[in-house]
């Protein structure tokens, strides 16, 4: 199951973060990547340094349990557990690319004060504000499941963290100033992550 976790972290990567941004290149002429804002120690940086972290280390934690270096827990260890765990990682590959398209050439990496984007509120964002975050959470979770080992619960977590800081104290802040009311109307009917759940306003 280890193997077939690094397979999946493998396409996932592949496709939602080299193609995606290749087409955003061909496209647009910018590849979508806005790296990591704010000055060292602060949250805006936390939130960015930590996403990469755990977007490097997420392979890492299959790969060691495939080696035999790191044992997966024995209560997470089953196969109920891991075809839920497989399920999960194709679906949040699938919801992420859905998400990617819906986002058009809107879809960035990161965030540049500088920059304006359309807000997009169709498609799947229609439903959920985040929904290329709420994927990823999917698939990270999905991977755990498939190799339940500790380092790839500390991962999950980070990752959520992460994203969770991302999320409200550099998107939301920087979507307010950027589309002021529009945004406002729009994240008080619009759940965060999931329908209905985390609407401001």
């Amino acid at each position: 199951m280890a193997a077939t976790a690094i397979a999946l972290y493998i396409v996932f990567v592949a496709l939602g973060f080299g193609w995606r941004s290749w087409n955003q290149y061909r496209r647009t002429g910018s590849t979508g990547f806005r790296g990591v804002s704010g000055r060292p120690g602060s949250p805006e940086w936390l939130a960015g340094v930590g996403f990469v972290v755990a977007m490097l280390a997420g392979v890492t934690a299959p790969l060691l349990q495939l080696t035999g270096t790191l044992a997966p827990i024995p209560q997470l260890h089953t196969p109920v557990l891991q075809a839920v765990g497989t399920l999960l990682a194709l679906t949040g590959i699938a919801a992420t690319l859905h998400s990617q398209y819906d986002m058009g050439e809107s879809w960035r990496i990161g965030v540049d004060a500088g920059e304006t984007t359309a807000l997009v509120r169709h498609g799947v964002f229609a439903r959920v504000r985040n929904p290329i975050f709420t994927a990823m959470l999917a698939f990270a979770a999905g991977i755990t499941l498939m190799t339940p080992n500790p380092l790839a619960l500390i991962v999950c977590g980070v990752l959520l963290v992460s994203i969770e800081l991302q999320v409200r104290v550099v998107e939301e802040p920087y979507l307010v100033r950027t589309h002021g009311e529009a945004y406002e109307n729009y994240r008080s009917t619009v759940g965060r992550f999931v329908p209905g759940v985390g609407r401001v306003g």
